[in-house]
């Protein structure tokens, strides 16, 4: 929500068309009297309070006051309770004393006179108001019958102004209106029919003085309504206005309104159409159960013809009333003071209209123009009056009376002769601040005569402003309509007449708009959560923003939950009643801005209640709830629990689900049962808590719907079936006793069943069985009321025993050094006794064929499918001795094995070496070492070396390449470079190719003593005697030094010290912070 602009538009508007009245005379010049404020034209005063007669004006020199009293001249120095207020010509007329004020009820007019004219108040008509007591009178009591219409009468007394009229009872209670039951305009109590409740003793109507604040009563009246014989439905007929035509004179901007009001059986519907034309939307409104048609304002457009129809089921009357409008005079151009020059020319204009057309009338100085003097400069043409070349002493008041038999209007302009020299009113450096893009009106306020001319200048005056963006006033207010940065500055406005020039400087600021750029957003908040509010806000730097929030368009709620920031507001742990409209206002000292969000508080749903279980039925109940309150989420569905106080008491159990726009729910039950229900409702934020239990709700016993489930046959010995099921839940027992026969037999072999009814297990061992037969198997519900329905039967086979059989024509074939594959012939079905679950191939490394690497592998694996004939062994080693066996499988185990089948695996290529490494370097040689690999996988023939130079920036040269036999273990390369560094590449080889390699870097030396470092230096002569001789020249130092000491001999620290003298017996000064310290 953005402030409009056209707001702001309007404000201007209104502010320029002030600016741009008549210019107002500096009262510090001559000038004929003003009248500045005087009492309304109809003055009703209170008897009670002093009577007080405005009348104010202003002028140079000041104004002296008179009166006239019913147009005679009202002399206040002869009546002692009449005063005039000092400097002033406002009447006090003092009552207080016990006088009455109908003695002062008269038509007053005020005069303010000085040298240069009069000016005339209006015609003050002052009135006592009035509120007269009701004649006394007694009422016998209205007897009407049951159906018939009633009129009760009000007729209060006239009073001065009319009184209010109401209907209450003698409890000052209001009596209760409708379509039925109103009351008219005139004050009197319609009924349309009477109703025997109607009948009561205190009808009262009371009528309220509104300028006397007192309430005067009517005699109550009674009214018995009684139904001896019923009255006919009748159509309707119009209590008010009788006939079918009627009219209406209504002056021009008060109110009208129009009244019907219908006798009828059943009551009467009232509506209103206007037969010329469309009733007036926004002035229009109806009252009194449509009833009364009001009107405000009223102009010209709404006289016509408008039709009121009341209608009920046997049929409508129609009444239409012709509506006048006249006006008392109104003014079009009302005169305006007049300020001229000697010898200049002007005109004053009296305009004003009216029904019918008003009458003109000039006076001056409170004499009708043509009792006035002459004046050669002065022609009157109808509203008009033209001065022409004027002179000094033809300054005066002018009265214009416009009237007609609706009423008057009357206005003073005067004629002031001045010569004076341009003034500038406007206060001088005045900064004027605008938003940029807004209208910007800086003032000239100006006086002179003649009328000076008024030019702009802007900053350096290089140029008179003229033209766009510039509009210039008549009364000298320059206008820039839309304000950007550039125009900011120091303007100047010069005023110039013939007798002078006088110039003013303004300045005017444009400053940036203030812009909510972030606003705040709508929100759905949880109660009890905390909610956040942004209001991001730009302005201009020089202004000071200041920023409020306002709820629901007033004032936040006084609660330190709401915590207002400059650009955020935070409500903490809302509530319900936190929900609203949020806005945020930021204000500077020349503009705001405003935007709104709205808060939606939601929370769960409240628990249902009211659970009520209606139409019983043996396995069957309706269950019917009363929603929670939604909490602003919308209740998706409701979720019904039950608990079975028979069989799982305190266990609550989903039962079914409904939509949330249900409240009904028709529940399946299950016999033998205890139930008890509740409901939980589910909305956007969650579940509300479980609904108060429902009473409780028992069901018959029957016998059971089902069977157990999952039944199953199988063995776990060669010798057994074990027969397994699901039990019934006790719900699904459907009654005490319950039990299950397990029935079975062998398929194919056996036609009657075997059976035994077994309690609380749910499995049977059936002992003495065939190895892996097919069985049927059945298992059956049955209660002390009765069996389950027919169980299907379903197939189950009793235990396995392990194969009898090896699989036969067991071969190996040898596909490479690493992968075997085996292939065999199936066992016969007999022997497998059981399912068979596939074949196991067992093998094991037995030894390398290789001499030095002759180690036993660990057993391994590999399991294939029961339709399988071969199979693959992979990850073999090369160059080994293989042996397997093969087995047959199923879920009791494996069967016998095969006979052994051993195998060879080829040669493959060997392991990496054991290790490779440079073991001596030299000017231009290396020396290496190797050791054979762990793994030769086949019989060695010898290895390669590959070998290059690399520099520091890991370029490499060419690759070189050796072989060397299988026997060797070092070799020397020679006629290497110096000071180089070499990369080698080392691996085995066998017939079946060379292995992965080894790599490692050495570098050869830059000079031959470098290769002393590779000595053991401690174990030199020459390095131990150095070290001896070094040892004992510290030991001859030590001994000299030591046999000096002894001697008083000096050393340096000991000379600073005499020096110096001893630091401890020393004087110190007072302000020494320092401590025996050597300098």
């Amino acid at each position: 929500m953005m402030d409009r602009p056209s707001d702001g538009r309007l404000a201007l508007l209104l502010l320029l068309g002030h600016m741009i009245t008549a210019l107002e005379v500096p009262l510090d010049l001559p000038q004929p009297p003003t009248i500045t404020h005087q009492s309304p034209k109809e003055y009703i005063v209170d008897p009670r309070e002093n009577i007080v007669i405005h009348c104010e004006a202003k002028g140079k020199p000041h104004p002296s006051f008179s009166w006239t009293r019913n147009g005679t001249h009202f002399d206040i120095d002869k009546d002692p309770k009449v005063t005039m207020k000092p400097h002033s010509g406002t009447l006090v007329i003092d009552i207080s004393g016990g006088e009455k004020a109908d003695a002062y009820e008269a038509v007053y007019q005020c005069t303010a006179h000085n040298q240069l004219g009069s000016a005339l108040s209006n015609h003050i008509i002052i009135r006592q108001s009035r509120s007269p007591l009701w004649s006394k009178e007694k009422f016998s009591p209205i007897v009407a019958q049951e159906g018939q219409s009633l009129v009760l009468h009000c007729r209060p007394p006239a009073g001065l102004p009319p009184p209010i009229v109401f209907w209450m009872d003698n409890n000052f209670q209001r009596l209760p209106q409708s379509r039925r039951v109103s009351q008219g305009l005139n004050g009197d109590l319609y009924f349309s029919n009477v109703l025997l409740e109607d009948s009561r003793s205190n009808y009262i109507c009371y009528a309220r003085f509104p300028h006397t604040q007192t309430i005067q009563q009517k005699q109550p009246i009674a009214v018995h309504v009684i139904d001896h014989k019923p009255v006919d439905e009748r159509a309707p007929v119009f209590l008010v206005p009788s006939g079918s035509l009627s009219s209406q004179m209504v002056l021009r901007g008060e109110v009208l309104e129009l009244e019907c009001i219908a006798d009828g059986l059943p009551t009467p519907a009232v509506s209103w159409t206007k037969l010329s034309g469309e009733i007036p939307g926004r002035r229009a409104s109806l009252m009194n159960f449509n009833k009364t048609l009001r009107i405000s304002d009223v102009s010209e457009a709404d006289a016509g013809e408008y039709r009121c129809a009341a209608g009920n089921r046997l049929g409508s009357v129609h009444h239409t009333i012709t509506v006048s409008v006249r006006a008392a005079p109104y003014w079009i151009s009302a005169p305006r003071n007049l300020v001229l020059a000697p010898l200049e020319t002007g005109v004053i204009t009296c305009r004003a209209r009216g029904h019918p057309k008003p009458h003109i009338r000039w006076s001056m100085n409170g004499l009708p123009i043509e009792d006035a003097p002459k004046d050669p400069s002065r022609k009157v043409e109808d509203d008009s009056i033209i001065f022409s070349e004027v002179q000094k002493g033809s300054s005066a008041v002018y009265q214009c009376n416009a009237s007609n038999q609706h009423g008057y209007l009357l206005a003073n302009a005067f004629v002031n002769v001045l010569a004076e020299p341009p003034r500038v009113l406007t206060a001088p450096n005045k900064v004027y601040q605008v938003i940029e893009n807004r209208p910007a009106l800086l003032e000239c306020l100006f006086f002179g005569s003649p009328v000076p001319a008024v030019t702009w200048f802007k900053d350096s005056r290089s140029g008179m402003l003229e033209g766009d963006p510039y509009v210039f006033h008549k009364n000298g207010t320059l206008e820039i309509h839309v304000s950007q940065a550039v125009n900011g500055g120091k303007y100047t406005c010069v005023a110039r007449n013939n007798l002078g020039i006088s110039e003013n400087h303004v300045y005017l600021e444009v400053k940036e708009p203030t812009r909510i750029l972030r606003p705040p957003e709508y929100r759905v908040v949880q109660r009890n959560r905390d909610v956040l509010f942004e209001c991001k806000v730009k302005h201009d730097p020089s202004l000071i923003p200041s920023t409020s929030w306002l709820k629901d368009g007033g004032e936040l709620p006084d609660d330190d939950r709401f915590r207002a920031h400059l650009d955020s507001l935070t409500i903490r742990g809302v509530t319900e009643s936190d929900a609203g409209t949020y806005t945020c206002v930021t204000n500077t000292s020349l503009d705001q801005d405003s935007a709104s969000a709205r808060l939606t508080v939601v929370g769960q749903p409240d628990a249902p209640t009211d659970l009520e279980l209606t139409d019983p039925g043996a396995r069957s109940v309706q269950l019917t709830w009363t929603p929670g309150h939604e909490h602003n989420s919308a209740t998706k569905k409701f979720l019904i629990q039950y608990e079975d106080g028979l069989h799982q008491s305190g266990v609550w159990l989903n039962l079914t689900e409904v939509p949330g726009t249900k409240t009904t729910a028709h529940l399946k039950l299950s016999p033998y049962a205890h139930y008890s229900f509740r409901v939980l409702a589910l909305n956007g934020v969650g579940y509300s808590r479980p609904s108060i239990p429902s009473r409780q709700y028992r069901t018959n016993p029957a016998a059971p719907d089902d069977n157990p489930s999952e039944v199953k046959g199988h063995g776990t010995e060669h010798n057994n079936l074990v027969i397994t099921w699901k039990p019934l839940t006790g719900l699904q027992a459907n009654g005490p006793g319950l039990q299950y026969t397990v029935l079975w037999r062998q398929q194919g072999v056996e036609k009657d069943w075997t059976s035994v009814s077994v309690a609380n297990v749910s499995k049977f061992v059936v002992s003495g069985t065939p190895t892996f037969v097919p069985y049927e198997v059945m298992v059956r519900a049955q209660n002390a009321y009765g069996p389950g329905p027919e169980p299907a039967a379903v197939i189950g086979h009793s235990g396995e025993d392990f194969p009898s059989a090896a699989p036969g024509l067991v071969a190996v074939v040898v596909l490479n050094s690493t992968l075997a594959e085996v292939h065999w012939e199936h066992v016969p079905a007999r022997s497998v006794r059981g399912r068979l679950q596939g074949y196991k191939v067992h093998y094991r490394r037995e030894r390398s064929l290789h001499r030095h690497n002759s180690h036993h592998g660990e057993q391994r694996s590999e399991s294939f499918g029961p339709n399988r004939t071969r199979g693959k062994l992979p990850d073999l080693h090369p160059f080994s001795v293989y042996s397997l066996h093969v087995t047959a499988f199923n879920s009791r185990g494996e069967g016998p094995a095969s006979t052994t089948q051993r195998y060879e695996t080829p040669e493959g290529v060997p392991g990496v070496p054991s290790f490779f490494r440079v073991s001596a370097s030299d000017l231009d040689s290396l020396t290496l070492e190797w050791a054979p690999p762990h793994e030769r996988n086949g019989r060695l023939t010898g290895y390669t070396l590959r070998y290059q130079t690399v520099n520091s920036s890991h370029d490499v040269g060419l690759l070189d390449e050796m072989d060397l036999l299988s026997n060797q273990s070092s070799v020397t390369l020679h006629n290497l470079h110096h000071s180089t560094r070499y990369k080698f590449y080392f691996s085995a080889k066998t017939q079946q190719g060379s292995g992965p390699a080894l790599t490692e870097e050495a570098v050869t030396i830059l000079h031959r003593a470098m290769v002393s470092p590779q000595v053991d230096i401690a174990t030199q002569g020459w390095f131990i005697g150095l070290m001896s001789a070094i040892a004992l020249l510290i030991l001859i130092l030590l001994i000299v030094c030591f046999i000096k000491r002894n001697k008083g001999g000096k050393y340096p620290v000991k000379e600073k010290e005499d020096a110096h003298g001893d630091p401890e017996i020393q004087p110190m000064k007072e302000d020494d912070i320092t401590f025996g310290e050597y300098r």
